[in-house]
Parts: structure tokens; C-alpha cells; sequence
């Protein structure tokens, strides 16, 4: 209670600070206005009556020689430009970069580049989070922050800008409120919404270098593609759960065609990998300082391009070392790997002479990378009779089997959980036995004619084997979104364990999100 006091007394501080501040701001704009209107009345009516209304402060004790330069020089005050500055830095600027400036390879030269660069950081989040505190604290004159997502409390364990109180604020605004603490002499620019092909030319244009921290392959072509034709460098890197990697892309960025350019995404990736492969954050999971060693590596590539200019090579572009893919996984050692990328494919479709993609297909919408990269369709793989709804399934493990008329216990029917190992061990339904979704992908099928497996090894799964021992028992799936259910039932039945249709096997429709949201509001979301 008495911190709660304390936290309001704080508040109506600084709240009644920032009616004073805005007073005061009010008052000197209104005395600057006032100064400058007595000026030009004071210089109106010298005008007129040909008369120095200042004559009166020095009606003695000045040689009339001398008086017409003081009455100049005091006229003419607000027009005197202030001395050159004697060092290409500010005074703060040498104290607050002084540590890299005597780093050999950056320098004043150096540091001069990146208070003169521009950096565009697409996604403001486990990536770009670490790239944008160390590019803005290094002294790059103009950061850009594109992003369209706001702050959840999933995000704080990596995304190191955002904060618990800031929880709900667009991530933008959030990472501009932490920057600009950081380090005001950066100039921080808001680009609020998702990259879009309408929107890339336009926003990504302006900036000398891009940072790609997204987690879609539709957005890694669709910067990589901009860049190309913009001829901006590209720093991009992901990570997933304890891996990551890293390529500097575009670099030098020569237009398509020319064969001394760096490749682009592209030509590492020429086509999308399938979309079913694709795993987030959210479903895979992340562990924090594997995506900050990624976004922190970012941001020194992007120092590295930045302040190579100093340097050209002879056919006038920034000298490179050879494009390589940067491997890193935390529990392997070593931690990285580095594979040396090939050079501009020949028949790249953005960065090659033929090259397909052009300024007028990307801003015209035509390029459809949603459909280049393809979706994934949520899962319809059951009839509306092979699936229960939480609220049904509750009912069975409080009231009277349905399919045997018993009295509720768990041991009416048997609760299969497919989530992985690592999530079962998180949280369960209370009497749910896991068997994970990679284990029923990996289990050959059965066939009752052999009495064995197809692959001839006379042996059944324990799994099978343990679920057709209690034949009489139907079959309850859940998994943690309600996807991965649906086919470990198919599953199931392909193996026979339904015995031919006369034991039910379904799933439970939404999973243990639906769960948690219609039946137990306890229940932790991870």
C-alpha cells in the first residue's frame, strides 16, 4: 500500500512538473516575440525619422567617429552568425564517443561517417531491439524503426528496449522513448506499420544501409529485392531457438547485372522454403541472448560497412571481404561457423542481368510475396464427428461418461498430449499422457494383415502398442493450438488403433489455448 502511495505521489510530481514546464516554454516564447517585435519597431523608426533610437544611451562620452559602428553593432546583434566551430565534433560528442573514436580502425574519420549515416532497422524486436541501442549509442546520425506490432509481456525477455510499464505501446514508439534516452543527438525516425511492396521504395530510399530484423521469409525478399534495386547494403540475420545466422548482402551495392555487386537473398535463397517448415518464435521458441548475440552482430556489420567508405576500392565502390554465411548456435562448440557465399548468381531474379524483379513490378503491387513464399491453411483435416469442444470435454472429466454412461474418472478415457516434451513438462491436463507430435510423425505405418510394421521389422511403436491395449477406452487428442491434433488423429486411425470405426478417436477443438480462454483461466500461457 504504501508503495502504491508513493508511485501516485510521483505522478501527480511529475505531472504538475510538466504544467510548469509547458508555462515556462509559453513565457519564453511569448518574451522571444515581444524582443523581437521592440526590434523592429526600434528599426522602423530609425528608418522614418532617420534617427538612432538607441542615441540616447550614448548622448556622451563617445566620439561622434565611433558612434555610427557601436549603433551598427548593437542594431545588428541578432543577425551576427556564431563563430565556426573549431572541431568537426561537439564538446559532449568527444566525451560520449571517445572510447571508440580511439579504436584504430574507426577513428575520427570514422565516427564522422556514422554521425553523417542513415540506417534503416526493419522490426523492432528480439533483433533489432540490440541493433538499434548499439548503432544509436555508436553515434549513427539518423536511425529509422519500422515496425507494426505493439509490446506484450512475451517480448521482454529479449526484446532489451521495451519495458513492463510500456506494455501496449506500439514497439516503435516504445524502442524511440528508450533511443532517444540513450542517446539524444541521434536523429530517430518513426515508420509505423509493416513494410509493405507499396511502401518499400518510398521508406527505404532515404537511408544509406538497411537492417533486416523481421521473422517471415515474405518480408527477407521483399527488403532484400528494395535493397537491390535502391542499391542499399543489407545486414540480415534471424535466430530460433538457440541458433542464428548472418550475411551481409548487397555489399558492394552495384546495380543488377553487374557482376563485382555482393549477392543478395536471392541468390542464397532462390526459392522459399515450404511454409508448413516454418517456425516462429512463439512455436518454436527463442532463447534471449542468442537473438541479442545476433542483433548485437548486426549492428557491428553495420559499423564495419558504415565506416569502410573511408577506404574505396579502384572501380570506386566500398571495399568488401568475401560474402560469407555466419552460423552460430550457443551449445555447439565452437559457437560459429562461417561459409564462404558464392557471388552473384548469373540468373538471379533480382540482382542479375535478367533480372525479373524491377522498381515498376515492386511499386506497382505486382509482386506478391505472400504467394512467392506461400501460407500455411489452417488445419481442416477432420469431420465436425471427430472433434469435441473444450466446453464438451470438460463436461467428461466432470459429469457421466457419454460413451460408456460411467461416473467421471481418468480412467474413462484416455487424454493424449502432443505437444513436445519441453511443453508438456510446462503445464498439463491433469491424467494427459504425452506422446509428442515428432514421435507420431516418425512412426512408420502399420499394417493388421503382417501384424508389423510396413518397413518389415515385425515390431510396433510402444505408443501403438500401449493405446491398443486399452481398445475399450476412446480417445481424447490435444495439443496447444488445436493444429497438430487433427493430424495424430488421422494418424491414429491410418495405424488402425480405431479399431475399423468401432472406438472414437478425435481431438479437442482450439487445443489447451481454448482451454485456458473458455474453461481454466489459471491455466499458464507460455
Amino acid at each position: 500500500m504504501a508503495s502504491t502511495l508513493i508511485i501516485e505521489s510521483l505522478r501527480q510530481q511529475i505531472a504538475s512538473c510538466e504544467v510548469q514546464l509547458r508555462d515556462l516554454q509559453r513565457q519564453l516564447a511569448e518574451a522571444e516575440h515581444s524582443h523581437q517585435q521592440q526590434l523592429q519597431e526600434r528599426k522602423h523608426q530609425s528608418a522614418q525619422t532617420g534617427t538612432d533610437p538607441l542615441a540616447y544611451d550614448f548622448t556622451h562620452g563617445i566620439h561622434d567617429d565611433f558612434k555610427s559602428e557601436v549603433y551598427a553593432a548593437l542594431l545588428h546583434t541578432e543577425d551576427v552568425q556564431p563563430p565556426p566551430n573549431r572541431w568537426p565534433l561537439e564538446k559532449n560528442e568527444y566525451r560520449r564517443y571517445g572510447r571508440q573514436l580511439i579504436v584504430p580502425v574507426i577513428g575520427l574519420q570514422g565516427q564522422l561517417l556514422l554521425k553523417g549515416a542513415s540506417v534503416l532497422i526493419v522490426g523492432v524486436g528480439g533483433l533489432g531491439c540490440p541493433a538499434a541501442a548499439y548503432l544509436v549509442g555508436a553515434g549513427v546520425g539518423t536511425v529509422g524503426l519500422v515496425d507494426g506490432d505493439t509490446v506484450e509481456e512475451s517480448n521482454l525477455h529479449r526484446q532489451i528496449l521495451h519495458s513492463t510499464s510500456r506494455v501496449g505501446m506500439t514497439k516503435v514508439e516504445s524502442a524511440m522513448v528508450a533511443l532517444h534516452s540513450l542517446n539524444p543527438n541521434v536523429k530517430l525516425i518513426p515508420h509505423h506499420g509493416r513494410l509493405s511492396p507499396e511502401t518499400a521504395i518510398s521508406t527505404v530510399q532515404s537511408y544509406d544501409l538497411v537492417l533486416d530484423c523481421t521473422d517471415t521469409p515474405a518480408s527477407r525478399y521483399l527488403i532484400s529485392d528494395t535493397c537491390v534495386l535502391l542499391g542499399k547494403p543489407l545486414v540480415s540475420s534471424s535466430a530460433l531457438r538457440i541458433d542464428g545466422q548472418l550475411m551481409v548482402l548487397n555489399n558492394p551495392p552495384l546495380p543488377p547485372g553487374n557482376t563485382a555487386g555482393g549477392p543478395c537473398y536471392r541468390c542464397v535463397f532462390p526459392k522459399p522454403p515450404p511454409p508448413d517448415s516454418v517456425l516462429t518464435c512463439g512455436d518454436g521458441g527463442i532463447l534471449g541472448p542468442v537473438v541479442g548475440v545476433m542483433g548485437v552482430l548486426q549492428a557491428l556489420e553495420a559499423i564495419k560497412v558504415l565506416t569502410r567508405f573511408t577506404g574505396a576500392s579502384t572501380n570506386g565502390a566500398a571495399s568488401s571481404d568475401s560474402p560469407s554465411l555466419l552460423i552460430f548456435s550457443a551449445y555447439s562448440n565452437p559457437m560459429f561457423r562461417a561459409m564462404r557465399l558464392r557471388a552473384r548468381k548469373p540468373k538471379c531474379a533480382a540482382c542479375s542481368a535478367q533480372a525479373t524483379v524491377t522498381l515498376e513490378a515492386l511499386s506497382s503491387g505486382s509482386l506478391d510475396y505472400v504467394q512467392f513464399c506461400g501460407t500455411v491453411a489452417p488445419v481442416d483435416a477432420l469431420s465436425a464427428n471427430e472433434r469435441i469442444s473444450v466446453e464438451n470435454y470438460a463436461k467428461i472429466r466432470l459429469e457421466a461418461n457419454p460413451f460408456t454412461g460411467s461416473e467421471p474418472s481418468k480412467d474413462s478415457h484416455i487424454l493424449v498430449d502432443v505437444r513436445e516434451k519441453v511443453q508438456f513438462d510446462i503445464c498439463s491436463l491433469e491424467g494427459s499422457v504425452n506422446i509428442p507430435f515428432s514421435i507420431v510423425e516418425r512412426t512408420p505405418g502399420f499394417s493388421l494383415k503382417s501384424s508389423g510394421n510396413i518397413d518389415g521389422s515385425g515390431e510396433e511403436t510402444d505408443w501403438v502398442s500401449e493405446l491398443r491395449k486399452h481398445s475399450d477406452k476412446p480417445v481424447f487428442v490435444l495439443c496447444r493450438r488445436g493444429n497438430d491434433s487433427q493430424i495424430t488423429v488421422k494418424r491414429m486411425k491410418e495405424l488402425g488403433l480405431d479399431n475399423g470405426g468401432q472406438r472414437w478417436i478425435g481431438d479437442i477443438k482450439g487445443g489447451l489455448q481454448a482451454w485456458r480462454i473458455s474453461i481454466d483461466a489459471d491455466f499458464p500461457e507460455y
